[in-house]
């Protein structure tokens, strides 16, 4: 199972960096999102790169894992990626299916921190 990672820390979720967004609709979509394509979602406080609000870390599945899968980190994450994102989590994510073109100028390059 994929698991998704929401940032809703400091800046994250809220009108500070992205002040058009609303974002306990986008909360709604992206639970949603996982709910329907069968991965999980973890709400978390500041994951760190703050300059790219709204971040979504999208975590591959165990078996992925064992393969050498790793986290792919998405930042300025909108409503625009978010039918992106549900077919890639579909597709089985990072490890299963490449980053879909529509995500891939939100991938933050050299995030190799575990999401918490």
């Amino acid at each position: 199972m994929v698991r998704l990672t929401l940032c809703r820390g400091c800046c994250c979720g809220t009108t500070k960096a992205r002040p058009h967004d609303d974002h306990l609709a986008q909360l709604e979509r992206v639970a949603a999102l996982a709910r329907q394509h069968g991965a999980s979602l973890r709400r978390s406080e500041c994951l760190g790169p703050c300059e790219e609000a709204n971040v979504v870390v999208v975590q591959p599945s165990p078996a992925a894992r064992v393969l050498g899968a790793r986290p792919v980190w998405l930042g300025r994450v909108g409503d625009d990626q978010l039918e992106a994102l549900g077919r890639w989590v579909e597709a089985g994510g990072p490890g299963r299916d490449p980053v879909p073109a529509q995500l891939v100028p939100h991938v933050i390059p050299g995030q190799r921190r575990r999401a918490s």
